[in-house]
């Protein structure tokens, strides 16, 4: 069924008028000529028009109903209402020559829950993990837009988001020094920087764009705001004890979710977060000056690649998790609009199918590393940030009995996917030792060589490489395939998530440490290592121009990794390899302008393509600072152990007697503490 979803804000000269959204997803199954009967005639015209190009935006109405006031000193998103699914009215102001400053209110859809729910079954094959309660039916995720002008002067846009209902009591440290300092310049500079990457909509603040460069006359898609990109600038700001920007964010790419995006006349599935969004300037018909702000998502249909993000959702739950431990605001993650939105990008990541993995199944180009680079499969870093995202969901999941077969399957697939690539993506010189004696060609659930590795398989590069103390987590892994590469950002979180055990864990710094010269150099940190050449680049990339070895994504260095690697070496009590890389890039990034990535084995050259004022370059930088400042903000991002998910084994629950599990060798190998 094809759907259509609207939210925006007109203005017009001198006045501005009332909207409400006429949101109708195939999820609830509404057809949509019953989700818009409020919408005036005079609008239809420009609606269709609209929804044709499948954007999302917001249809003006002239609406009928009771006026409610607002507290002036609330902000975006506090307003409720115990008469939850009525359409409500606010009442117009008159604007100075169509100003666009305005206040994006979402109602409370929690309230009154029990009287009004309505179920819905989630479409996971035909055995759905749990029925999903959706508050006021049709009315799922309703927006309603304001314009709200004091006199004739309106009220400036600026970045001290403070929302009195939130608990800041987490945050409240790191505003107040704990020993007076001098901010060095660039950390001045830095903020500047990014407080001038902001994207608002509506008047409020809802994100950063990729780049800022004054100078970029070809931005593509850099002046977007990406969910993957948007993650260290929100942890910058919700550091800085200013969180609204970050909810802003949260809730409205939640109302990005579950377009039906099409590549030739096919639908992904539901539960797909964007890569991406813009705000754009749409005129209205008619004239008058009239026009109208949309969103204007990207779900993969405009990529180079035409590869929808397998990332998004996982980051953006990730960060939905993250605002609730700083800033001590859970009542968002209890929203039934946000618990649904948990539920969709979960049922779509644990959809059953034909792999026999517990790891997720992607494509090329569907995470950080966009192109063609060799990836296609069960790439690390897709699976730490999946284990990542299903530790986050078990914590913000309301337990009820819709949800209880969801955590069941959370809890089963955390312990099948944490011992999958304990046990076959771990490698160290003892491991190279047995790969390289491997026997081929076993027929038997006995196997050692389970995956049918060829011992030839082992990179000449790597034998000398590997140190005799560490080692790290393989690239990738499928049958007769073993992508010995060190890929950075999937063994950084995968010792942020505990995916690794403890001494695997350990084992990946001392790595890093050993090898500094190649992973850091002269500028942190290398995507991957190494990278492909000669005839091996040409077949894996398809002779990418733009990823020539030791550039971009074929091994070049990106300053946006510093902060992840700061909060892995925090939660490892290593923060001084933290600090000598901080230093590193502290001394070349404000005087390089702040680029997107570095070129070089040694990292010594800015990009040959690199954008300029690159925003998550800049909030990396930042937020690393911060959590060096404030160690024990490391601990609210990172997970420890769990060990009771060691005792849960998926084989158990087999009813024939086949299946054999390795799990009690494995064991042996996790110290309990």
């Amino acid at each position: 069924m094809n759907s259509s979803s609207y939210i925006g804000i007109t203005t017009m000269k001198p006045y501005c008028r009332v909207l409400t959204s006429c949101r109708n997803s195939s999820i609830f199954k509404f057809p949509s000529s019953k989700s818009n009967h409020f919408i005036a005639d005079n609008s239809s015209k420009f609606q269709s028009k609209l929804t044709q190009s499948r954007r999302f935006h917001c249809c003006s109405a002239q609406i009928l109903g009771k006026k409610c006031g607002i507290n002036s000193n609330r902000r975006a998103f506090r307003f409720s209402d115990p008469n939850w699914g009525q359409i409500r009215v606010y009442r117009s102001c008159s604007g100075a020559h169509g100003g666009r400053r305005g206040v994006l209110v979402i109602s409370n859809v929690a309230s009154d829950f029990r009287k009004h729910s309505t179920s819905v079954e989630s479409h996971v094959n035909e055995k759905g993990f749990e029925s999903i309660y959706i508050n006021g039916g049709l009315n799922v995720k309703p927006l309603v837009i304001e314009r709200i002008e004091r006199g004739h002067v309106e009220e400036e846009s600026g970045l001290e988001f403070k929302d009195p209902d939130v608990n800041f009591d987490h945050s409240e440290g790191l505003n107040k020094e704990k020993v007076e300092r001098e901010v060095p310049e660039i950390e001045k500079e830095a903020w500047r920087l990014l407080r001038s990457a902001v994207v608002d909509y509506c008047g409020n603040p809802v994100g950063t764009v990729a780049a800022n460069d004054p100078g970029d006359k070809q931005p593509l898609n850099y002046d977007q705001v990406f969910i993957r990109d948007f993650v260290p600038s929100a942890l910058a700001f919700l550091l800085k004890g200013e969180g609204e920007i970050v909810k802003n964010f949260l809730l409205h790419t939640l109302q990005l979710q579950s377009w039906e995006k099409t590549v030739d006349c096919y639908s992904p599935g539901q539960g797909l977060m964007p890569a991406s969004f813009k705000v754009r300037t749409v005129p209205l018909d008619g004239g008058n000056g009239a026009f109208e702000e949309v969103l204007d998502p990207d779900f993969g249909e405009s990529a180079i690649g035409r590869v929808a993000p397998v990332d998004s959702g996982l980051w953006w739950i990730i960060l939905l998790g993250a605002y609730g431990k700083i800033t001590g605001d859970y009542a968002l993650q209890e929203r039934v609009d946000v618990q649904t939105g948990i539920r969709l990008i979960l049922n779509l990541c644990l959809t059953d199918g034909f792999d026999m993995f517990p790891s997720l199944l992607v494509t090329d180009g569907s995470c950080m590393i966009d192109r063609r680079m060799g990836i296609h499969g069960h790439p690390l870093e897709i699976q730490a940030l999946f284990y990542s995202a299903l530790r986050c969901s078990r914590e913000m999941l309301t337990v009820n009995d819709g949800t209880k077969n969801l955590v069941r399957a959370i809890n089963n697939r955390l312990s099948a996917l944490s011992f999958h690539i304990r046990e076959y993506y771990w490698v160290d010189m003892k491991k190279i030792n047995e790969i390289y004696r491997y026997k081929t060609e076993e027929y038997s659930t006995d196997a050692i060589n389970k995956f049918n590795i060829y011992p030839d398989q082992i990179p000449t590069w790597l034998v000398d490489w590997i140190p005799d103390q560490g080692g790290y987590l393989i690239g990738n892994l499928q049958p007769a395939h073993m992508d010995f590469r060190f890929f950075t950002l999937g063994n950084l979180w995968s010792i942020i998530s505990s995916l690794g055990t403890a001494k695997q864990n350990e084992g990946i710094l001392n790595l890093i440490e050993a090898k500094w010269d190649d992973l850091v150099a002269h500028m942190p940190l290398k995507i991957c290592y190494p990278a492909l050449e000669n005839e091996e680049w040409r077949i894996i990339t398809g002779s990418d121009p733009k990823n020539t070895p030791w550039s971009y994504h074929n091994g070049g260095s990106w300053p946006a990794l510093l902060w992840q690697f700061t909060l892995a070496c925090i939660k490892m009590g290593r923060p001084e390899l933290a600090r000598k890389a901080v230093a590193l890039a502290e001394e070349r990034l404000s005087v390089d302008h702040w680029p997107e990535y570095y070129d070089t084995r040694s990292g010594r050259f800015i990009g040959k393509q690199s954008r300029l004022y690159q925003t998550w370059t800049i909030a990396g930088f930042l937020t690393s600072k911060m959590l060096l400042e404030n160690p024990e903000m490391a601990s609210l991002l990172a997970w420890e152990e769990d060990y009771e998910l060691l005792e849960i084994c998926v084989c158990a629950l087999s009813k024939t007697g086949r299946k054999k599990c390795s799990r009690s060798a494995a064991r042996s190998q996790i110290p309990v503490q």
